[in-house]
C-alpha cells in the first residue's frame, strides 16, 4: 500500500505541475466521501478530483482498500492497525465503536475511476495506459475535465487517440445534442467492443435524429473493423495450429515417411519431451529462481535428449525386429504407447501438472482491439520454422541425412558400401522421437501436460505426413498449413466435431484421387 501512495502522490505532484493548485482536504469533504448514500459519495468524489490534494489521493485510496472507518464526528484511515486522520495524517486514537465504510460495487467503480483519473498524469506510460483502459470501461461525464486536462498534456499519441476516444465517449451522454453529434460521429473511428456496446444502448434512448443516425453509421463501421478482427484472429489461429501439426508431424515425416514405421507411441514421445520440460521448470524453481524466465532455453534440448534416447531405446529393443511388417509395428507400438501413459502416471500421477510461461512468453501484441496475438502463439510459430530448417538442412547436406536417405533408397545398396544400417535406423529413429519431444516442449506453453497429451495430435499428424506426401518434408509443411486454416476455418462455420468429420471426408476423398499425397516420392528404391 505504501508503494501505491507514493506512486500516487509523484502522480498527483505532475498534476499540480501540470496547471492548477492542489486543493487542501477539509473534514467536511473527508466525512462526505466517506459516510452517506452512494450517489452523495460519488458527488464529493467528483468534486474533490480536480485539483486533489495528496491527503485527498491518500484517502482515496484507503476507501478503495477498505482501510477507512467512521463514527457519528469523526473519519479514520487505518494504517498498521493505527488510527490517522485524513485531513492532518496525525495518528489519533480510534473508538471501539467506529464502524467500517461499506463500498458498494457501484462506488467500487467509481474509487477506481477516479484512482485512473489521478494516475492519467503519472510519467509512467504504462500506468497511463491503464488507467485510461480503466476510464474507458465506465465513462462519467462528471470526470470530463480531467480527462481533457490530461489529453492536452499528453505526449504518447496512442494514449493520446485513447484519451480523444473516452473524451467522446464521456460527452455521448451530454445535454447538448451538437456534443453527441460529434461524439458518436467520432467514436466510430475506434473498433472496440466497448464502444460497441456504449453506442447501442444510447441508441436505444437517443431522440434526435441526425445524432441517431450517426450513432447507426458508427455501428456499421466498428462491426466491419470487429469482423476483419475475427478473420484474422480465425486465420492466425489456424496459423498457429499449423506450426503444432507441423512439429508433430516432422518426427513421424522421419519415423514413418522415411523409414515406413507406423509408430502410434509417436503421442507418447511428445508427452516426454513435455514432462521434461516440467522437470526442468521444477529444477529452476528450486534451484535457479532467479533465473526461471530462461527454464525454456534448457528445456528445449532436454526435452529433444529425453524423447531421442526413449526413441532409441524402443528402436534397438522392439521396433528393429519388426521392419518390413506394418501390422505387427502397429500393434507392438500401440502397446508400448500404453505403457509409456502408465509409466508416467506412476512417475507424476494421473492429473495434470502445470508448466508455467516465463515472463517473456506471457503477454501478447494488441493489434486490433478484439485481436491479440498471444506471445507464446508467435514463439511457437517461430519455433516450428527454425526446426524445419533444421531437419532440412540436416536430412540434405550432413552426413547424418545422406545415410538415412540412402538406406531409404536402398538399403541392401547402402549396406554394400560400407554403411551400418542398423546404426542408421537408430539414428533416424531417434531423430524422429526427439522431433516429437521438441513438439511436447512447445506444447506444454499453451496447453495441459498430462499422460493423454499426445493422444489429441497422433491422428492429425498421421494424417498431415500422408496427405503431404510418404517422404516429403515440403508436403509435410503444406499439408500442416493447408490442414490447421481449414479446420479453423471449417470450426467458425460449423462447430468443432463436424470440422473434424469434414477434414477427414476431405482427406479420404484426396488421397482416393491422389494416393501419392500433394508431392509424390522422386527417384527409385530397389525395394518398391
Amino acid at each position: 500500500m505504501t508503494r501505491r501512495l507514493l506512486l500516487l502522490w509523484g502522480t498527483l505532484l505532475c498534476a499540480v505541475l501540470s496547471g492548477g493548485p492542489a486543493l487542501a482536504l477539509t473534514p467536511q469533504q473527508a466525512r462526505a466521501l466517506a459516510v452517506g448514500e452512494t450517489e452523495d459519495r460519488i458527488a464529493a468524489l467528483n468534486k474533490v478530483l480536480d485539483g486533489a490534494d495528496e491527503k485527498t489521493v491518500a484517502l482515496i485510496q484507503a476507501l478503495s482498500d477498505d482501510a477507512v472507518k467512521f463514527t457519528d464526528t469523526a473519519v479514520f484511515v487505518i494504517k498498521d492497525d493505527k488510527g490517522r486522520d485524513p485531513v492532518t495524517g496525525a495518528e489519533v486514537p480510534v473508538p471501539e465503536a467506529a464502524e467500517d465504510v461499506v463500498n458498494n460495487n457501484q462506488m467500487r467503480s467509481e474509487l477506481d475511476a477516479a484512482l485512473a483519473s489521478i494516475k492519467l498524469f503519472s510519467a509512467d506510460v504504462k500506468v497511463r495506459a491503464e488507467a485510461v483502459k480503466t476510464l474507458a470501461g465506465e465513462p462519467d461525464e462528471a470526470k470530463l475535465a480531467i480527462v481533457e486536462k490530461a489529453y492536452a498534456a499528453e505526449t504518447v499519441p496512442a494514449i493520446k487517440a485513447a484519451l480523444a476516444a473516452v473524451r467522446s465517449a464521456m460527452l455521448l451522454g451530454s445535454a447538448d445534442a451538437a456534443k453527441r453529434l460529434d461524439a458518436a460521429k467520432a467514436l466510430g473511428a475506434t473498433g472496440t467492443p466497448a464502444t460497441k456496446t456504449l453506442l447501442i444502448e444510447r441508441q436505444k434512448v437517443e431522440t434526435e435524429a441526425a445524432v441517431k443516425g450517426a450513432i447507426v453509421a458508427s455501428l456499421d463501421q466498428i462491426e466491419g473493423r470487429l469482423a476483419w478482427g475475427e478473420r484474422l484472429g480465425v486465420i492466425f489461429t489456424g496459423i498457429s495450429l499449423s506450426s503444432i501439426l507441423l512439429l508433430v508431424a516432422l518426427g513421424l515425416a522421419i519415423t514413418y515417411g522415411l523409414m515406413g514405421v507406423i509408430n502410434m507411441a509417436h503421442g507418447e514421445l511428445m508427452m516426454i519431451g513435455a514432462y521434461a520440460t516440467y522437470v526442468v521448470q521444477n529444477l529452476f524453481k528450486t534451484l535457479l529462481p532467479g533465473a526461471f524466465d530462461y527454464y525454456v532455453l534448457l528445456a528445449v534440448p532436454a526435452s529433444f535428449l529425453a524423447a531421442a534416447l526413449v526413441g532409441a531405446a524402443l528402436e534397438r529393443s522392439v521396433i528393429r525386429w519388426l521392419y518390413g511388417r506394418p501390422l505387427e509395428t502397429l500393434l507392438a507400438t500401440w502397446g508400448i504407447s500404453l505403457v509409456l501413459q502408465q509409466g508416467v502416471r506412476s512417475l507424476f500421477g494421473a492429473q495434470n501438472v502445470p508448466v508455467e510461461n516465463p515472463a517473456w512468453l506471457s503477454g501478447g501484441v494488441d493489434v486490433m482491439s478484439n485481436l491479440t496475438l498471444p506471445f507464446n502463439r508467435i514463439a511457437i510459430i517461430g519455433f516450428a520454422v527454425l526446426v524445419l530448417l533444421g531437419v532440412s538442412l540436416m536430412i540434405a547436406r550432413t552426413r547424418l541425412g545422406l545415410f538415412v536417405r540412402g538406406v531409404t533408397q536402398n538399403r541392401k545398396m547402402a549396406a554394400c558400401m560400407g554403411v551400418n544400417t542398423a546404426r542408421i535406423d537408430t539414428y533416424a529413429f531417434a531423430l524422429g522421437s526427439g522431433i516429437a519431444g521438441l513438439a511436447g516442449c512447445a506444447l506444454s506453453q499453451v496447453g495441459n501436460v498430462g499422460p493423454d497429451l499426445g493422444q489429441g495430435y497422433i491422428v492429425d499428424s498421421f494424417m498431415v505426413v500422408v496427405l503431404g506426401g510418404v517422404g516429403q518434408l515440403a508436403g509435410t509443411v503444406y499439408a500442416a498449413v493447408g490442414l490447421g486454416v481449414l479446420n479453423k476455418l471449417l470450426e467458425g462455420w460449423q462447430g468443432a466435431v463436424l470440422a473434424k468429420i469434414m477434414v477427414l471426408v476431405f482427406i479420404v476423398i484426396f488421397i482416393q484421387k491422389r494416393p501419392q499425397g500433394i508431392f509424390a516420392m522422386k527417384g527409385r528404391s530397389a525395394e518398391a
